[in-house]
């Protein structure tokens, strides 16, 4: 059975850091392409970032990108998302998942078999 656990997430100011943890066991993650996505209220999911198979390259939404940075340690089974100089508009669970889809698609939502259950990231102004 595949699982993935985030953690990690809680309340933190504008400007500050947090690194996010998401543990897959039921897997071999050196197979999958890895993946934060978020969410805030009335919004839809969103791409965040994400390391392709086996961990090589790696793939930011504009947004994020020079803040946020993925990694994946394959023979612990764990991905990172580490969270620099934090926004008030990044406040969102955030999602962890895993696919085998073509490169390609690797920044949407509907291409992952795999998710996490979320953690909630809140940055105050």
């Amino acid at each position: 059975q595949v699982q993935l656990t985030e953690s990690g997430g809680g309340l933190v100011q504008a400007g500050g850091s947090l690194k996010l943890s998401c543990a897959v066991s039921g897997l071999r993650l050196i197979n999958y392409h890895a993946a934060w996505f978020r969410q805030a209220p009335g919004k839809e999911r969103e791409f965040v970032a994400a390391s392709s198979r086996p961990g090589g390259s790696f793939f930011y939404a504009d947004s994020v990108k020079g803040r946020f940075s993925v990694s994946r340690d394959n023979n612990k089974k764990m991905v990172f998302l580490q969270m620099h100089s934090l926004k008030p508009e990044d406040s969102a669970v955030y999602y962890c998942a895993t696919s085998t889809v073509a490169l390609s698609g690797i920044r949407r939502a509907d291409m992952y078999q795999n998710w996490g259950q979320g953690t909630q990231v809140t940055v105050s102004s």
